[in-house]
């Protein structure tokens, strides 16, 4: 049993975390009126997005044949020769 005592600190440090992350996220804190939340929501889909008149170029997809196959890059030249390993 005595071998568990190190992980004592680290189990009140925990519960401190949850307790003080549960006394921050209480309800009541920084509620704003609905129609307030209404009225910002409006205005934000009101306004003009960025990106939204460009479209993404269409992606050219590879012909897919199943089989997987490395491509080579080896520049074989003349006077070279190939060892196996």
């Amino acid at each position: 049993m005595e071998i568990l005592l190190w992980l004592v600190p680290s189990l009140v440090v925990t519960l401190a975390a949850m307790v003080w992350v549960s006394w921050l996220g209480r309800e009541g804190r920084g509620e704003l009126d609905r129609d307030v939340a209404v009225e910002r929501l409006a205005k934000a889909l009101a306004k003009d997005h960025p990106g939204a008149g460009r479209t993404a170029p269409a992606r050219v997809r590879d012909r897919s044949t199943g089989i997987a196959v490395r491509p080579t890059s080896r520049t074989d030249g003349p006077g070279s020769t190939r060892r196996a390993s």
